[in-house]
């Protein structure tokens, strides 16, 4: 943790930037002068992304660490502080309240997957279990592809988790070995669209793209996924966290008003839009638990809301969301409201006939040297009773399993869950009042002139700039659903999404093929916060440039013509548009 500033007092501050411009007075100006005014064809709200209440005008290394305004305002600080422990801390077997971690996982810890809180970074190992890992964003996906070995499309396999884990405590095995993946970047020779590689300037550009490949002697689980089919891999990177409480506030009737707006003009996913009905399709609605809206409103559970997290957008509120469900199934460590294992029967079937977990479970036991996170599994001590109870126990993967996993951990190990209600409230608050920093540079030229041109090669289409929270009537779970949680109320943002899905139809795209439009506010601050300024789904994008090109891979992508027309721009409006980009 560090010391951080306030939206107002931090105006004081500021750095006098040095600006170069045409405009003689205008160059004489530091950008402290313009901060919080209308410049150009920016209004002067665009300097706050995140509003008045979601926005730390802390520009620094650092920035995508601070609490918002409202944090503050609500006297929440110290809740967010505790909670910001539990996204930097190391996750281990039974040092409190940092226990629980496993028995499999995908890391030990969210800052392992978040670097400087921001996006994943480029890697050419999948090293999760190494020291190496920190800023190892990867997440592995592993699926049957649907229409031929290099499909994007295709169900998970059953026998690894959705996010597969390559980590186990001892003396278990992970679902995967890390040591067999192999990663391989390639270069993109041509581009299928026809768009050349060259621009007529003579400026050069290349794009790489990743092929992973599992063996079938890396997978502990029985069967193996290749016992059931064809298996393909992909990979995607962690998304950053900033101003993710603010895509929360975003009123759903808003966002339906994007859909049947665009609905117009482009395809959109099927599975989240009935245009025949004009309508959300049943798969783009998430079932709520049980809880209650910021205005105590109860929500029984079942009630559908519009998912909007992630890329497949799997998740609706952020209650609910990638953060909330990461806290429990990367590093396994449950709560009260997720009491069984974020495992796979195929995973504890393998384990509980694996000679070396057995006989290390029945040497410690024997010797009554058993840690605490091991005593359920020692039964009677037994082979035969070991070896069940490692299948059974470790086979508690869904939430009917919840009464068992109590009666078998929680109540063993004194009615205490891993993580409290209160560690997980106060979690909640950290990851709903991270802010998201202001704008910089709005006063130069090259910015507005960028701006300019991203609106008519209809960026901005997908990559929508403005939207309004209204009252951010938000959901929480019953378990933290009487305390307060930030809210952003009546707040103009500028995350620059529809949060709709699109398609780019790259060569080894994501899975699925169907991506949510990346926010694109606070990513110009990537390099100063964590080193590396990689974008798009898995990282092959390694600037803002590739990230854009990459659009125009193919003629079928959603966003073919605006990269076209990227591409026919000059040197100079080339670095207006990346310009104007990396300032929000």
């Amino acid at each position: 943790m560090r010391v951080r500033y306030s939206f107002i007092a931090l105006a004081a501050m500021l750095l006098t930037v040095a600006c170069t411009h045409d405009n003689p007075e205008q160059a004489r100006i530091g950008e402290k002068d313009y901060i919080g005014k209308s410049v150009g064809n920016f209004d002067a709200s665009e300097w706050y992304p995140g509003g008045e209440l979601g926005t730390t005008n802390n520009v620094l290394a650092g920035s995508y660490e601070d609490e918002t305004p409202a944090v503050t305002m609500q006297g929440l600080t110290t809740a967010f502080n505790f909670g910001e422990a539990f996204f930097e801390r190391d996750f281990t077997y039974t040092n409190e309240p940092f226990d629980g971690l496993g028995p499999a996982m995908v890391r030990k810890s969210c800052l392992d997957c978040h670097p400087g809180y921001g996006h994943g970074q480029w890697q050419s190992s999948y090293e999760a279990n190494t020291v190496r890992s920190r800023g190892n964003g990867y997440l592995l996906v592993v699926y049957h592809p649907s229409d031929g070995a290099n499909s994007n499309d295709g169900p998970y396999v059953a026998e690894v988790t959705g996010m597969p884990q390559t980590m186990a405590v001892k003396p278990f095995l992970p679902p995967i070995d890390e040591e067999q993946i192999s990663i391989n970047w390639l270069p993109v020779a041509s581009m299928p669209s026809g768009i050349p590689m060259e621009f007529a300037d003579g400026e050069k550009y290349q794009l790489i793209y990743p092929e992973v490949y599992i063996p079938e002697c890396a997978f502990n689980t029985d069967p193996t996924p290749y016992e059931t089919g064809p298996v393909a891999f992909r990979l995607e990177s962690t998304i950053g966290i900033p101003g993710t409480g603010l895509i929360d506030a975003i009123p759903q009737d808003s966002i339906k008003a994007q859909y049947q707006k665009e609905a117009q003009f482009v395809e959109l996913n099927p599975n989240f839009w009935d245009s025949a009905a004009d309508d959300f399709a049943p798969g783009a609605m998430y079932s709520l638990a049980e809880g209650a809206l910021a205005d105590g409103t109860p929500v029984e559970a079942g009630t559908k809301a519009l998912k909007r997290f992630t890329y497949a957008m799997t998740r609706a509120s952020l209650q609910d969301g990638a953060g909330a469900n990461a806290i429990w199934n990367i590093t396994n460590v449950t709560r009260r409201d997720r009491r069984y294992l974020y495992t796979t029967k195929a995973w504890a079937k393998k384990m509980g006939s694996t000679e070396s977990v057995i006989s290390y479970i029945k040497e410690k036991g024997d010797a009554g040297q058993l840690p605490k996170y091991l005593a359920p599994f020692y039964g009677d001590g037994t082979r035969e009773n070991i070896s069940y109870l490692v299948e059974h126990l470790l086979g508690l993967n869904k939430g009917s399993d919840a009464e068992e996993y109590t009666k078998y951990f929680v109540d063993a190990w004194g009615g205490e869950d891993e993580m409290s209600d209160s560690e997980y409230y106060n979690f909640m608050v950290w990851h709903r009042g991270l802010a998201i920093p202001r704008a910089r540079n709005l006063q130069k030229p090259e910015v507005q002139r960028g701006k300019a041109l991203f609106g008519k090669m209809g960026c901005a289409q997908c990559h929508r700039p403005r939207w309004e929270t209204k009252e951010d009537n938000y959901w929480a779970p019953k378990i933290i659903a009487d305390k307060p949680l930030p809210r952003y109320q009546n707040q103009v943002i500028y995350p620059y999404t529809d949060l709709i899905h699109h398609r780019l139809f790259m060569i080894n795209d994501i899975h699925g093929t169907w991506c949510r439009t990346t926010p694109l506010w606070g990513r110009g601050l990537s390099q100063t916060n964590t080193g590396r300024g990689d974008r798009l789904h898995d990282c092959r994008a390694r600037n803002t440039l590739e990230a854009i090109m990459w659009h125009g891979y193919s003629k079928q992508s959603d966003a073919y013509s605006s990269a076209e027309q990227f591409y026919n721009l000059s040197k100079e409006d080339r670095d207006a548009v990346i310009s104007f980009v990396d300032a929000l």
